[in-house]
């Protein structure tokens, strides 16, 4: 090889690593830039309710604390009993939830669930500090309302709602923390679907459900599946670890969206038990 091609073999070397360092930044940008749409997929508007499956419930409006109003559903339960705040996940709104708004109407929980800050009917715009204050204006509506005492609240998390419901856990003090196909964290998450990019420093959300559980001071339920497509299984196992003595696994099968229906002789069954043990009723 000449003089010649050996110069114009390096400029090609040359161009290509320019231009896949080209290609890799831009993408490692596009990751930061668009991070708040890959994490949140709302769906506005509404649907079913509750009444279409014969449930009474009551539409609740809720203002945050910035001032945001933000839309729920308080569906009754056994009187006396136990009460439930649900969070749910990153995608859908309420009108997703009537099979949950079910299973937890058959274990006589007075429940409240609600839609974050634009999901659903609600205003505003979601992001993690607004989830966070939906998920306190929620909490206040069950305590100074409804005459709900902490020690006979449950707050359950799904997916993203876990990671809301680990942080008002932390929080505040209810009788339970359900974590339902929960992840340690958006970058533990990002870190493993993203290989090769540097998610970790790149991440503006965070969510960090496992730095969380340490400071929780009430009993913990992981639900997980093997079968989670989405959120690995070694993310619920970790979130065990991390929960303290009080905490246990309910294991069920199922993809991230379905496991809980599924599973939900086991689900239920899970359910029922671990509140009955949390959550005593005189």
């Amino acid at each position: 090889m000449n003089l010649q091609s050996k110069r114009t073999l390096r400029t090609t070397v040359l161009r290509l690593v320019m231009v896949a360092a080209a290609i890799y930044a831009g993408l490692a940008l596009s990751l930061y830039a668009f991070q708040s749409s890959l994490v949140y997929v709302p769906s506005r508007g509404s649907g079913p309710t509750p009444a279409s499956l014969g449930i009474a419930y009551e539409d609740v409006w809720l203002t945050t604390e910035d001032g945001v109003r933000v839309h729920g559903w308080f569906v009754p339960g056994a009187p006396g009993g136990r009460f439930a705040l649900f969070l749910h996940g990153n995608a859908g709104n309420l009108s997703h939830l009537t099979e949950t708004v079910a299973i937890l109407h058959r274990l006589g929980l007075n429940a409240l669930f609600i839609d974050y800050r634009g999901y659903g009917m609600s205003d505003g715009e979601p992001g993690e500090a607004g989830t966070y204050a939906d998920a306190h204006a929620a909490w206040r509506h069950l305590v100074e309302s409804r005459g709900a005492r902490p020690e006979r609240i449950a707050v359950i998390g799904r997916s993203l709602g876990g990671g809301v419901a680990s942080w008002l856990a932390e929080r505040e003090r209810p009788g339970a923390l359900v974590l339902e196909s929960t992840f340690t964290s958006i970058p533990d998450l990002a870190a493993e679907m993203y290989p090769g990019f540097p998610v970790r420093m790149l991440s503006k959300i965070r969510y960090d459900t496992r730095g969380r559980l340490p400071g929780v001071r009430c009993p913990v339920l992981i639900v997980h599946s093997p079968d989670d497509e989405l959120v690995p299984f070694a993310h619920g196992r970790a979130l065990l670890e991390s929960a303290g003595p009080d905490a246990a696994m309910l294991e069920i099968t199922g993809l991230h969206n379905d496991g809980f229906l599924m599973s939900v002789a086991v689900y239920t069954g899970g359910l029922r038990t671990f509140l009955e043990r949390a959550i005593p009723l005189p």
